[in-house]
């Protein structure tokens, strides 16, 4: 099977499958969805979804967050991994919102990663979920399942290139949703440490491909 044919495939697959899928995080806006994205990193959305409510119910908006200290806000995210900065990225990011963007999440990338905590993923993520452009997020789970599947080359060795690979070898209407799908298929099946190759519907086609599918 050649690697178009396998996008075919598993494309064909997930849209049966799972035609309608976005992410697990709980969000009301995109100020909020920019805020869990943060949140999130190295972290499970379940956890993240288990702390937000109280945190959107003090800071709803960037103007309120703008008020606060991140110490303040660290007592609401304090169970989360790596709280202290995460919650000195969540203050200066609303400032920067507020003085710079008059309070609305900016739309563009080049934009989005100026704002602090927010790197390329949680940029495309952002893109993808809160405006529906067709931007790929490459996570670990992202990342190790493109591999394990043979979707990418082995010198597709950054999530950058990654990115890259599947953005060109998936149609532009389907990207935000397949980012939903691998991550979504690491998360519960093809998992880090002891993939669940018994329950995959992709073992005829697998390659299997387990050298360097981590970051």
């Amino acid at each position: 099977m050649t690697r178009k044919e396998r996008y075919n495939y598993i494309i064909e697959y997930f849209q049966k499958r799972m035609p309608e899928v976005t992410t697990e995080l709980e969000f009301g806006t995109a100020f909020q969805l920019l805020c869990a994205t943060l949140l999130s990193a190295q972290c499970t959305d379940k956890r993240i979804n288990q702390v937000t409510p109280a945190l959107f119910r003090r800071y709803p908006t960037p103007e309120e967050m703008a008020k606060a200290e991140p110490e303040d806000v660290f007592e609401f995210i304090r169970s989360v991994s790596y709280p202290n900065s995460k919650a000195k990225h969540l203050v200066e990011m609303a400032r920067m919102i507020v003085a710079n963007y008059g309070g609305e999440v900016p739309e563009g990338l080049d934009e989005l990663v100026k704002l602090p905590g927010v790197g390329r993923k949680t940029a495309n993520v952002i893109q993808a979920v809160g405006f529906g452009k067709s931007t790929m997020a490459v996570d670990t789970h992202v990342f190790r399942v493109s591999h394990r599947m043979g979707l990418v080359p082995k010198t597709a060795n950054t999530p950058y290139k990654v990115e890259r690979c599947l953005i060109a070898n998936i149609p532009e209407d389907v990207v935000p949703k397949a980012h939903h799908w691998l991550l979504l298929h690491g998360r519960y099946v093809c998992t880090s440490r002891i993939p669940k190759c018994d329950k995959c519907e992709f073992g005829n086609i697998c390659p299997k491909i387990l050298e360097g599918s981590k970051l």
